[in-house]
């Protein structure tokens, strides 16, 4: 991508804003995402214009590294995806660091397990607000502040609106539409799943080296994502379009069920991908990380989705491994699954 300096600047304002990132002069950021990746989601040019400290972790990413680097310097803001947060918690909990300088935590390029966003919550005072972005957007999107309404909500009412994506800031404007019947409109219901277009200061129009618009013939650029939009403007991302599995003609959210899987206290790691079957096209499976220590048998996990899912969504088989493969920005390699494991279920004859 080739960003403008207007666009970079405009994209620092929104990104420091209270209800995006909320940055002042007085925060130590420690933004645990390199800077080739979305120029770090803007937090060298947004940090720089505020005059918010950084902390760079440079090659050490590892939860001990992170978890010192944040108690020595007093770090009150962190910035990464969820794998980098879910090793810096299995390492707070191993050296008895409460982290007490840490007070907000920023998750985006994947969903946030509700699992960790408790766990920050609960152990360590730590609220955990999600984003959405991605390269085309400079990154920044959506943030996922509350509103001044939500305030006298229950805890588990504000987990609720703290896994959604939340709402795009002044400068961008977020929609759903239905690809299939040319673009049409969808409702901000919270129900009604669409394919998530975006325009604004600071989204692409055209890529390096391209003639050629980037975007719809009405000005907005499709993500590539499948969200909902509830009445507050909060997104909540079902899944990327590629990622969703289609069973029998019905679309399965890979995140919902990665999400409940990372509940369970035995797994460290989840990905959930579309398997090839001959009668319903798709059926998923999980491909596990377990914690360090831990022991989980298949049927035990399949079982810790009942009552939480239809019948028909339930996962057809689980694959424990060593380690989830992750590319270099933490974010899982799902395609690097798909190829791998795409067959699974007929290979080892499991059809029913």
């Amino acid at each position: 991508m080739l960003y403008t300096n207007r666009s970079t600047v405009l994209h620092s304002f929104a990104a420091s804003l209270p209800d995006s990132m909320n940055l002042s002069s007085q925060d130590t950021v420690l933004p645990v995402v390199p800077m080739f990746h979305a120029n770090a989601w803007g937090l060298p040019y947004a940090a720089a214009m505020i005059g918010t400290s950084l902390m760079l972790p440079g090659p050490n990413l590892d939860g001990h590294s992170l978890a010192a680097m944040i108690d020595e310097y007093k770090v009150n803001i962190a910035v990464g995806v969820p794998t980098i947060w879910q090793s810096l918690l299995v390492a707070a909990k191993e050296t008895g660091t409460k982290l007490p300088s840490l007070k907000r935590n920023v998750v985006g390029g994947s969903a946030c397990p509700s699992s960790m966003i408790k766990a920050f919550r609960d152990e360590f005072d730590c609220n955990t607000l999600h984003a959405w972005g991605m390269t085309e957007t400079s990154p920044l999107g959506t943030a996922n502040q509350l509103k001044a309404k939500h305030s006298e909500l229950s805890e588990e009412d504000k987990l609720k609106i703290r896994l959604t994506q939340g709402r795009p800031p002044f400068g961008v404007e977020i929609r759903i539409v239905d690809n299939e019947q040319n673009n049409k409109l969808l409702p901000n219901d919270g129900k009604t799943s669409g394919n998530v277009q975006i325009r604004g200061y600071w989204i692409v129009d055209t890529y390096f080296n391209s003639e050629e618009s980037a975007l719809e013939a009405d000005g907005w650029f499709d993500t590539g994502d499948i969200a909902t939009i509830n009445e507050d403007g909060y997104l909540s991302i079902r899944d990327r379009a590629k990622d969703l599995i289609k069973s029998g003609g019905e679309w399965i959210s890979s995140v919902e069920l990665e999400d409940i899987a990372m509940s369970h206290p035995a797994v460290a790691m989840a990905a959930v991908i579309g398997a090839k079957h001959p009668k319903w096209d798709e059926r998923p499976i999980i491909i596990t990380q377990l914690g360090v220590g831990e022991e989980l048998t298949e049927e035990a996990l399949i079982a810790h989705y009942e009552g939480k899912l239809a019948k028909w969504q339930l996962p057809d088989a689980v694959i424990f491994v060593e380690a989830v493969p992750l590319n270099g920005t933490g974010k899982m390699l799902k395609k690097d699954m798909r190829e791998q494991y795409g067959n699974y279920l007929i290979e080892c004859g499991l059809i029913d």
